[in-house]
């Protein structure tokens, strides 16, 4: 296990994720607009991940102007850069319960307060988030391994793992927590088109921990059900409604319908913090749309005219009577009806 960020001298060093896994080559960003643009174009990504950059954003913007003597003279440039890193990823909701928690350790701060004191306590407070992201991820991971007691085919969508968070993962937490018990069999990885996360990520972790695994094309995921061949499908999320509703990347619903008509168990993990408490639905929940080209080519490589019209969602929403359980870190709530509380 291996964390994609590092934060030293006031800089963040991100693993660029859209080169793997050909080649591993850090970016030091040191100002905001450098860590905004990152999660932007996803050199950075995965929910719990792109919070804990947002927070490092913040106070990098902070120590960048620590020359200002007085909070007071900061605070406005403050909420400008709370506004910009807002804008970035609409759909994570882990991005403003990030911000949500830098904001409100600036609102203790007072006339009195200098730049220095809050610089160092923004640090402080973007470090903890970063070591709770893990502490969080190991729980989910340990939580959700009760839920398949004897050796299994896990099948997984998208990148949850080290890569995604500050460490271990979401769903692929819960795998690597049953590799750690011999319970994985294998793992089914959906390549996870169009941006191949599956292919380009989850199954570069998976070898990196030797846990047994085949890749798979997003489109054999019905017929390896058909064979019998699936016991468990585990996901991760991008938000979830106070009913159950919870976004996820696009194919994750497709997945959900197929695991209901092969009677498999549909499982989400995340942390609480991407329970949205102030939505009821998934029908409110913001489905961001990604760039044309994510679609027209693969890796810089043309697969289509360079004229055809193009829709891309990057998420889908799946609704909460198709999911079995959802686990977080305070344990595991299953359906069709959840008791998510704030």
């Amino acid at each position: 296990m291996f964390s994609a960020m590092k934060y030293s001298d006031s800089r963040l060093h991100l693993i660029d994720q859209k080169r793997l896994p050909n080649e591993e080559v850090w970016i030091a960003c040191g100002n905001l607009e450098s860590v905004a643009k990152a999660i932007e174009d996803m050199v950075v990504r995965g929910a719990p991940a792109i919070g804990c950059a947002a927070a490092w954003g913040i106070a990098i913007d902070a120590a960048n102007h620590s020359h200002l003597l007085a909070w007071d003279q900061y605070k406005n440039k403050f909420a400008e850069a709370i506004a910009r890193m807002s804008r970035t990823r609409p759909t994570a909701v882990n991005l403003f319960y990030a911000l949500n928690e830098m904001q409100k350790i600036a609102n203790v701060f007072t006339s009195d307060t200098t730049m220095a004191m809050a610089t160092s306590k923004l640090a402080a407070h973007a470090q903890y988030l970063f070591d709770d992201d893990i502490r969080t991820c190991r729980a989910i991971g340990d939580h959700g391994a009760t839920l398949m007691p004897r050796p299994a085919n896990i099948l997984t969508h998208c990148n949850t793992g080290s890569l995604a968070t500050a460490g271990y993962g979401t769903a692929l937490g819960i795998i690597r927590s049953m590799h750690r018990e011999g319970r994985i069999k294998n793992v089914w990885v959906d390549e996870t088109r169009p941006y191949l996360q599956g292919a380009r990520l989850t199954a570069f972790e998976l070898g990196q921990d030797k846990i047994p695994y085949n890749l798979i094309t997003d489109n054999m995921a019905a017929y390896l059900m058909q064979l019998g061949k699936v016991d468990m499908v585990v996901v991760g999320a991008d938000r979830i409604a106070t009913n159950g509703d919870t976004a996820n990347k696009i194919g994750t619903y497709g997945l959900a319908v197929l695991c209901r008509h092969h009677n498999i168990p549909f499982v989400v993990a995340a942390p609480k913090s991407t329970i949205d408490f102030k939505i009821s639905s998934g029908k409110e929940i913001p489905v961001e749309e990604r760039p044309s080209k994510e679609l027209k080519e693969v890796q810089g490589i043309a697969v289509a005219p360079a004229d055809a019209l193009v829709w891309n969602p990057s998420f889908d929403v799946t609704p909460a009577e198709l999911i079995s359980a959802i686990v977080t870190e305070n344990g595991v709530f299953k359906g069709p009806r959840f008791m998510l509380r704030a």
